[in-house]
Protein backbone atom coordinates (compact mmCIF):
# COMPACT_ATOMS: atom_id res chain seq x y z
CA UNK A 1 0.00 0.00 0.00
CA UNK A 2 0.97 3.59 -1.19
CA UNK A 3 -0.93 6.48 0.78
CA UNK A 4 -0.37 9.92 0.28
CA UNK A 5 -1.42 12.27 3.28
CA UNK A 6 -1.94 16.11 2.94
CA UNK A 7 0.89 15.73 0.03
CA UNK A 8 1.61 19.61 -1.78
CA UNK A 9 3.71 20.31 -3.99
CA UNK A 10 4.27 24.07 -5.84
CA UNK A 11 7.08 25.51 -7.73
CA UNK A 12 7.22 28.85 -8.84
CA UNK A 13 8.06 29.49 -12.98
CA UNK A 14 8.84 32.55 -14.26
CA UNK A 15 7.09 34.62 -11.00
CA UNK A 16 3.96 32.22 -11.28
CA UNK A 17 3.07 29.89 -8.97
CA UNK A 18 1.96 26.40 -10.15
CA UNK A 19 0.59 23.46 -7.98
CA UNK A 20 1.02 20.39 -9.22
CA UNK A 21 -0.07 18.31 -6.16
CA UNK A 22 -2.75 20.74 -4.33
CA UNK A 23 -3.63 18.74 -0.76
CA UNK A 24 -3.86 15.02 -1.68
CA UNK A 25 -5.36 11.90 -0.09
CA UNK A 26 -5.31 9.04 -1.81
CA UNK A 27 -4.33 5.32 -1.39
CA UNK A 28 -2.33 2.44 -4.04
CA UNK A 29 -3.97 -0.89 -3.23
CA UNK A 30 -1.21 -3.31 -3.15
CA UNK A 31 -1.24 -5.78 -6.09
CA UNK A 32 -2.66 -3.26 -8.26
CA UNK A 33 -1.29 -1.38 -11.10
CA UNK A 34 -3.00 1.91 -11.49
CA UNK A 35 -2.90 4.04 -14.52
CA UNK A 36 -1.94 7.68 -13.28
CA UNK A 37 -3.74 9.91 -16.04
CA UNK A 38 -3.47 13.55 -16.90
CA UNK A 39 -2.90 15.74 -19.33
CA UNK A 40 0.80 17.45 -20.53
CA UNK A 41 2.34 19.13 -17.53
CA UNK A 42 -0.19 18.37 -14.76
CA UNK A 43 2.82 16.46 -12.57
CA UNK A 44 2.10 13.34 -13.12
CA UNK A 45 5.86 12.77 -13.62
CA UNK A 46 6.06 14.88 -10.32
CA UNK A 47 4.03 12.77 -8.50
CA UNK A 48 6.20 9.77 -9.59
CA UNK A 49 9.21 11.33 -8.63
CA UNK A 50 7.95 12.19 -5.02
CA UNK A 51 6.45 8.76 -4.57
CA UNK A 52 9.93 7.77 -5.65
CA UNK A 53 11.61 9.58 -2.98
CA UNK A 54 13.68 11.22 -6.06
CA UNK A 55 12.12 14.48 -5.10
CA UNK A 56 10.88 15.64 -1.78
CA UNK A 57 7.20 17.81 -1.80
CA UNK A 58 6.12 21.06 -0.42
CA UNK A 59 4.55 19.27 2.57
CA UNK A 60 2.51 16.35 3.46
CA UNK A 61 3.68 12.56 3.43
CA UNK A 62 4.27 9.49 1.32
CA UNK A 63 3.83 6.14 3.47
CA UNK A 64 4.26 2.69 2.19
CA UNK A 65 4.53 -1.24 3.62
CA UNK A 66 6.38 -2.04 0.87
CA UNK A 67 8.98 -2.03 -1.38
CA UNK A 68 8.69 1.44 -4.28
CA UNK A 69 10.90 1.42 -7.25
CA UNK A 70 12.54 4.47 -8.80
CA UNK A 71 11.08 4.91 -12.19
CA UNK A 72 11.57 2.26 -14.43
CA UNK A 73 14.50 2.44 -17.04
CA UNK A 74 15.74 5.86 -15.05
CA UNK A 75 19.65 5.80 -16.15
CA UNK A 76 20.31 9.40 -14.29
CA UNK A 77 21.63 7.82 -11.54
CA UNK A 78 24.31 5.32 -12.94
CA UNK A 79 28.23 5.96 -12.39
CA UNK A 80 29.64 7.14 -15.72
CA UNK A 81 32.72 5.75 -14.62
CA UNK A 82 32.17 2.74 -13.54
CA UNK A 83 31.30 -0.07 -15.87
CA UNK A 84 27.57 -1.38 -16.79
CA UNK A 85 28.90 -4.65 -14.47
CA UNK A 86 30.09 -2.24 -11.95
CA UNK A 87 26.88 -0.38 -11.95
CA UNK A 88 24.93 -3.62 -11.64
CA UNK A 89 26.68 -4.46 -8.43
CA UNK A 90 26.69 -1.08 -6.67
CA UNK A 91 22.64 -1.12 -7.11
CA UNK A 92 22.39 -4.84 -5.88
CA UNK A 93 24.62 -3.99 -2.84
CA UNK A 94 22.04 -1.22 -1.73
CA UNK A 95 19.17 -3.22 -2.36
CA UNK A 96 20.22 -6.01 -1.08
CA UNK A 97 20.04 -8.41 -3.80
CA UNK A 98 22.71 -11.08 -4.84
CA UNK A 99 25.09 -9.55 -7.20
CA UNK A 100 26.58 -12.26 -9.29
CA UNK A 101 22.37 -13.04 -10.17
CA UNK A 102 22.07 -9.42 -11.09
CA UNK A 103 24.89 -9.05 -12.64
CA UNK A 104 24.27 -12.22 -14.73
CA UNK A 105 20.17 -11.31 -15.49
CA UNK A 106 21.26 -7.80 -16.96
CA UNK A 107 24.29 -9.58 -19.02
CA UNK A 108 22.18 -11.58 -20.28
CA UNK A 109 18.43 -9.15 -20.67
CA UNK A 110 20.67 -6.16 -22.08
CA UNK A 111 22.33 -7.37 -24.87
CA UNK A 112 25.47 -5.47 -24.62
CA UNK A 113 27.84 -7.46 -25.36
CA UNK A 114 31.70 -6.08 -24.52
CA UNK A 115 29.89 -2.99 -23.48
CA UNK A 116 28.74 -4.04 -20.22
CA UNK A 117 32.68 -4.05 -18.85
CA UNK A 118 33.02 -0.11 -20.77
CA UNK A 119 32.05 3.01 -18.63
CA UNK A 120 29.02 3.80 -18.95
CA UNK A 121 29.74 7.05 -20.21
CA UNK A 122 30.79 5.53 -23.42
CA UNK A 123 27.29 4.18 -24.13
CA UNK A 124 24.56 5.28 -26.65
CA UNK A 125 21.48 6.58 -25.37
CA UNK A 126 19.40 3.37 -26.41
CA UNK A 127 22.43 1.13 -24.43
CA UNK A 128 22.14 3.00 -21.38
CA UNK A 129 18.01 2.73 -21.47
CA UNK A 130 18.08 -0.80 -21.81
CA UNK A 131 20.77 -1.53 -18.81
CA UNK A 132 18.73 0.91 -16.94
CA UNK A 133 15.17 -1.09 -17.82
CA UNK A 134 17.47 -4.76 -17.05
CA UNK A 135 18.51 -3.42 -13.52
CA UNK A 136 15.10 -1.69 -12.97
CA UNK A 137 13.95 -5.62 -13.34
CA UNK A 138 16.49 -7.75 -11.58
CA UNK A 139 15.11 -6.15 -8.33
CA UNK A 140 11.91 -7.35 -6.93
CA UNK A 141 9.78 -4.40 -5.64
CA UNK A 142 6.20 -4.89 -4.20
CA UNK A 143 5.31 -1.30 -6.74
CA UNK A 144 6.92 -0.53 -9.92
CA UNK A 145 6.78 3.18 -11.27
CA UNK A 146 6.28 3.56 -15.36
CA UNK A 147 6.51 6.60 -16.97
CA UNK A 148 6.30 6.78 -20.47
CA UNK A 149 8.70 4.19 -20.55
CA UNK A 150 8.87 1.93 -23.99
CA UNK A 151 11.42 -0.90 -24.31
CA UNK A 152 14.50 0.21 -26.62
CA UNK A 153 15.81 -2.05 -29.56
CA UNK A 154 14.27 -4.12 -32.04
CA UNK A 155 10.92 -6.29 -31.95
CA UNK A 156 12.54 -9.35 -30.73
CA UNK A 157 14.25 -6.83 -27.95
CA UNK A 158 10.47 -5.64 -27.28
CA UNK A 159 8.69 -8.66 -26.58
CA UNK A 160 11.54 -9.94 -24.62
CA UNK A 161 11.39 -6.64 -22.09
CA UNK A 162 7.34 -7.14 -22.14
CA UNK A 163 7.71 -10.57 -21.38
CA UNK A 164 10.17 -10.19 -18.30
CA UNK A 165 7.48 -6.76 -17.14
CA UNK A 166 5.01 -8.36 -17.28
CA UNK A 167 6.15 -11.64 -14.95
CA UNK A 168 7.04 -9.26 -12.75
CA UNK A 169 3.47 -7.84 -12.79
CA UNK A 170 2.19 -11.32 -11.57
CA UNK A 171 3.98 -10.63 -8.01
CA UNK A 172 3.67 -6.79 -7.57
CA UNK A 173 2.08 -3.53 -8.16
CA UNK A 174 2.62 -1.09 -10.75
CA UNK A 175 1.62 3.10 -11.08
CA UNK A 176 1.79 3.36 -15.26
CA UNK A 177 2.26 7.07 -16.88
CA UNK A 178 1.40 6.77 -21.07
CA UNK A 179 -0.33 8.42 -23.93
CA UNK A 180 -0.75 4.79 -24.96
CA UNK A 181 -4.16 3.61 -23.78
CA UNK A 182 -3.99 0.30 -25.61
CA UNK A 183 -0.83 0.12 -23.23
CA UNK A 184 -2.67 1.24 -20.26
CA UNK A 185 -5.19 -1.65 -21.02
CA UNK A 186 -2.95 -4.17 -20.87
CA UNK A 187 -1.55 -3.58 -17.68
CA UNK A 188 -3.73 -1.88 -15.32
CA UNK A 189 -6.65 -2.84 -13.45
CA UNK A 190 -7.62 0.76 -11.61
CA UNK A 191 -6.89 4.25 -12.39
CA UNK A 192 -6.02 7.62 -11.01
CA UNK A 193 -6.47 11.28 -12.73
CA UNK A 194 -4.27 14.23 -11.89
CA UNK A 195 -6.33 17.04 -12.62
CA UNK A 196 -5.22 20.94 -11.52
CA UNK A 197 -3.87 19.41 -8.51
CA UNK A 198 -6.55 16.99 -7.91
CA UNK A 199 -5.92 13.46 -7.70
CA UNK A 200 -8.93 11.46 -8.17
CA UNK A 201 -8.63 6.85 -7.85
CA UNK A 202 -10.87 5.18 -9.73
CA UNK A 203 -11.20 0.93 -8.93
CA UNK A 204 -12.41 0.94 -12.59
CA UNK A 205 -9.73 1.43 -15.50
CA UNK A 206 -12.38 2.73 -17.84
CA UNK A 207 -14.20 5.08 -15.57
CA UNK A 208 -10.43 6.95 -14.88
CA UNK A 209 -9.97 6.67 -18.27
CA UNK A 210 -13.33 8.18 -19.46
CA UNK A 211 -12.51 11.00 -16.91
CA UNK A 212 -9.50 11.42 -18.22
CA UNK A 213 -10.66 12.18 -21.99
CA UNK A 214 -13.60 14.28 -21.00
CA UNK A 215 -10.74 16.38 -18.87
CA UNK A 216 -9.06 16.48 -22.26
CA UNK A 217 -11.76 18.01 -23.69
CA UNK A 218 -12.03 21.28 -21.85
CA UNK A 219 -9.73 23.94 -21.74
CA UNK A 220 -6.81 23.49 -19.00
CA UNK A 221 -7.78 25.15 -15.45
Amino acid sequence: MIQLRNLTKAYVLNGRRKTVADNINAVFPTGVSVALLGRNGAGKSSLLRMISGEMLPTSGDILSDGTISWPVGFAGSFNRELTGEQNCRFVARIYGVDTDEMVAFVRDFAELGDHFNLPTRTYSSGMKARLAFGVSMAVPFDTYLVDEVSAVGDAAFKVKSNQVFNARMKDAGAIVVSHSMRMLRQICQAGAVLENGRLHYYEDLEEAIERHLSNMEQPAG
